[in-house]
């Protein structure tokens, strides 16, 4: 069962778009992509409140740094149960993480959550308990009784260049074991982040203020990397108001994103987008954006 309710007019407008996208020159693109869509009434803001379509929802996909946005929920969940001590560090690693979709932060995260490290292979007794202890945020996940969570993986570090030792031995063969999210997955997590439905309130401020994003040109321009060009922020109305996790790399371009509009209705999107022509394609996340943002039939 969907976590919002589904609205007929969203899907249908929906699936419109992906066929229209497709027709322009996108071969494929129903096999390639997988979406969230939400709307909500700002008057009545809370988990399961929204409306909402999907397509290809439940299938496990890659993440890319998408994956971040739920190392740092764990971060403040682990805090919150005095698993781990709130240190300067630990803060730097999760903004850093969030903020800049930095690899070496997010490794920080991952040792702190799991009480491991990389480097060289491990054998016997260390070898075992080195993975049973790299399932603590899968099993955290679990935990929720949520179905989104059901088929998800989330045991890996990120990497520029790729994992060595220990870490590539424990993607298992054919990378069997690597990362995996389902757009449903990471909606549900971000809902309930921006609508303080999980953790405490001033915990979900504090990602919250991670996950802020400019809409500003000048600042946009000023940091290339800024996770908002060439994905869902450059498509919304510039009187937006932006939270987001963007994920690339060269089979995926993904993002995660939540916004409202003055006078208008708060959004939820989630769109994945795999394989090397989605993942050099700056034009698909942004239009997609642009056209769910502008759609204006509001449920009854």
């Amino acid at each position: 069962m969907a976590f919002y309710r589904a609205e007929p007019a969203m899907q249908d407008f929906l699936v419109g778009l992906i066929d229209r996208f497709a027709d322009q020159g996108r071969p494929g693109l129903h096999e390639q992509i997988a979406v969230n869509w939400v709307r909500y009434d700002q008057a009545n803001l809370s988990m399961g409140s929204g409306f909402g379509a999907a397509w290809a929802d439940q299938k496990p996909l890659y993440p890319a740094s998408v994956v971040k946005l739920v190392y740092a929920v764990a971060v403040e969940a682990w805090l919150q149960k005095g698993f781990l001590l709130e240190t300067a560090e630990l803060r730097r690693a999760l903004n850093d993480m969030i903020g800049m979709s930095s690899n070496d932060a997010t490794g920080l995260v991952v040792d702190c959550l799991t009480g491991t490290s990389s480097g060289p292979d491990l054998q016997g007794e260390a070898w075992v308990s080195w993975q049973r202890q790299r399932q603590l945020v899968n099993e955290w996940l679990s935990d929720f009784g949520w179905g989104e969570f059901d088929r998800v993986n989330c045991c890996q570090k990120t990497w520029g260049d790729g994992p060595y030792g220990r870490e590539q031995r424990f993607y298992g063969e054919n990378n069997s074991n690597r990362n995996a999210l389902t757009t449903a997955s990471v909606s549900r997590l971000l809902e309930a982040v921006m609508t303080d439905g999980l953790l405490s309130p001033p915990a979900c401020h504090r990602l919250r203020s991670a996950l802020a994003r400019s809409l500003d040109q000048v600042e946009r321009d000023a940091d290339p990397e800024n996770q908002v060009d060439g994905f869902l922020g450059e498509g919304l109305p510039a009187n937006s108001r932006l939270w987001s996790k963007a994920g690339w790399m060269s089979q995926a371009r993904h993002d995660a994103a939540w916004w409202s509009e003055p006078e208008g209705t708060t959004q939820l999107l989630v769109v994945f987008s795999v394989g090397a022509e989605r993942a050099n394609d700056n034009q698909l996340l942004p239009g997609i954006a642009r056209e769910l943002a502008a759609f204006r039939k509001i449920p009854k």
